[in-house]
């Protein structure tokens, strides 16, 4: 008889789990407490792009998705540094020209995942479906239907929380003795803006360069815009929630479409030339908040456990947040086809998880400061050629984090651990060359003399 496995959340994570669970023999049913999204289509405002990478492109080909996957994304081998003047900086992220990150709709991700899911025999997908209760063992899970208001109770072998950073049965977990749970929100928020396609110019139908993530640092705040497959760009504004004079204005200060245009004026004058929606847009769009979730354990009773943003959610800074999700989805599979034991199995994800969540939440964190105060530094573009440098001639010994984030499966604390080692290397470096010029030069004065 088949194991059943009901799967909360139908969003990333959720839906790849469904397909993996499915394909290897579990009665999967799947579960979302939102409507479908096949019927509603996208929905603008609170999508922020996703960069699927290395290790997200991995997941997505053992689903057999990967090609399909592909064909509506752009690829992007590097950052466009947009200055106050307009000033154009592109700048790789590898010194491999084969490495880039895949710009992707995350509405358009969604619907490839879940109609992949809902296509298998032993997936069962069910909307409006609002998670109630577990009960004292995690054997059965209840749920409130949100347009009939009737509750009804399924029993299973397993139970998936996959419903993100405000996670139902997180916050059942969080009730019980010995769970640990800290959540610390971002003093910046962001809201979405548009680059519409345009008719003619060097990137027709884009009003920019489309192969390259576009930044426009400003120190404490930035914006940034990825490309989409109609020509248009996301733009994402990442402003303080609330204004200082070390971070600048923020939300609570520009509030408005007019405020927000004369702020542009001074700040972002190239995009603003580029947005005719640019009222309409600040006005409508909400502005949305950003979170760092941490706990511990992700599992109760070896029976429930938790999954991608429900078990860490991280901010996109280092656009891992899905790639780190997809890999949770192939730790669990590949710990519940090698354990008989559904509690063991649970026990094997979280050792090889946990680690690695805390350290790309860390790195997200750290990214979020180089990308609005850093990557605009002369100072800063001549670290990242010396580390390419470094790479080129010793490949294997010296690994950019990025690359080791982006561009390979190294465990992230693995890439954390030994990113920062290279770190202290560079540092030496730095000190070291330039007293070895200075002494090379000594001695040539003397014996020039």
């Amino acid at each position: 008889m088949a194991k059943r496995v009901i799967i909360i959340g139908a969003g990333l994570a959720g839906c790849l789990l469904a397909i993996y669970l499915g394909r290897a023999g579990w009665e999967v049913d799947l579960r979302e407490r939102r409507g479908d999204p096949r019927e509603r289509g996208h929905v603008a405002g609170r999508s922020i792009n996703l960069a699927i990478s290395a290790r997200g492109l991995k997941a997505l080909r053992r689903a057999g998705l990967e090609e399909a996957i592909l064909q509506d994304a752009i690829r992007m081998p590097g950052r466009m540094i947009h200055s106050r003047t307009g000033e154009l900086v592109f700048q790789n992220y590898s010194r491999d020209p084969a490495h880039a990150i895949q710009s992707i709709s995350r509405s358009m991700l969604n619907l490839i995942l879940l109609n992949a899911a809902a296509a298998q025999a032993s997936v069962r997908v069910t909307f409006h479906q609002r998670c109630a209760a577990l009960n004292a063992m995690c054997s059965s899970v209840s749920f409130v239907d949100d347009r009939t208001g009737i509750e009804t109770t399924a029993t299973t072998d397993l139970i998936v929380g996959a419903d993100g950073a405000f996670s139902a049965i997180r916050g059942i977990m969080y009730k019980n003795e010995g769970f640990d749970y800290d959540q610390r929100w971002l003093s910046h928020g962001y809201k979405e803006m548009c680059i519409p396609p345009v008719v003619s110019g060097a990137h027709a139908p884009f009003a920019m360069n489309p192969n390259a993530l576009h930044i426009w640092p400003r120190g404490g705040s930035m914006m940034i815009a990825l490309p989409n497959p109609d020509g248009s760009f996301t733009c994402t504004l990442f402003w303080p929630q609330k204004s200082s004079e070390a971070q600048g204005n923020g939300f609570d200060v520009i509030r408005d479409a007019t405020t927000a245009r004369a702020h542009f004026v001074r700040e972002y004058p190239d995009a603003l030339a580029l947005m005719p929606t640019f009222d309409a847009d600040f006005t409508t769009n909400p502005v949305g908040s950003m979170v760092t979730v941490r706990c511990n354990p992700w599992s109760m009773h070896g029976r429930a456990v938790l999954i991608g943003d429900a078990a860490h959610a991280i901010v996109p800074f280092f656009g891992q947040g899905a790639n780190a999700s997809f890999e949770d989805c192939e730790a669990l599979a590949d710990a519940l086809a090698a354990h008989g034991d559904t509690s063991r199995a649970i026990t094997a994800y979280e050792g090889a998880r946990k680690r690695n969540s805390d350290a790309i939440a860390d790195m997200a964190l750290n990214n979020f400061i180089e990308m609005r105060d850093k990557t605009a530094s002369s100072l800063f573009r001549m670290k990242k050629k010396l580390e390419h440098f470094l790479n080129g001639i010793a490949p294997s010994l010296f690994i950019p984090r990025y690359d080791m984030v982006s561009f390979s499966t190294i465990p992230y604390a693995d890439a954390l651990e030994r990113s920062r080692t290279q770190e202290r290397v560079l540092i030496a470096l730095s000190v070291a060359v330039p007293i070895a010029v200075i002494a090379i030069a000594l001695l040539a004065w003397k014996i020039a003399w």
